[in-house]
């Protein structure tokens, strides 16, 4: 199962996670999104855990749990075409 985890201090590491996810099963791949111009952490990032059931339960003990003063927001990942569109505004010509 794919989660999402945000509201990350921008700090932490892939290593960080993977040990933390770690800890309720067996973690796939650990991906720290990141400003493409500057490397930095966009605060979020996507762990994917083998099983379903490990991935559930961290879920539900990690969503608002605290991590270098900032509460983590985690749940499962959406596939990109489930997300809302945000309406992009601005100087349309005429």
């Amino acid at each position: 199962m794919n989660i999402y985890v945000g509201n990350l201090p921008y700090s932490v590491t892939e290593d960080e996670l993977q040990e933390l996810f770690g800890e309720y099963g067996e973690v796939t791949t650990v991906n720290i999104i990141t400003d493409k111009y500057s490397g930095q952490s966009k605060g979020f990032a996507f762990v994917e855990m083998t099983r379903q059931a490990d991935a559930e339960e961290a879920i539900k003990v990690l969503n608002s749990s605290l991590m270098k003063d900032r509460n983590l927001k985690v749940n499962q990942a959406r596939p990109r075409d489930e997300r809302p569109r945000k309406p992009r505004g601005g100087g349309g010509r005429y």
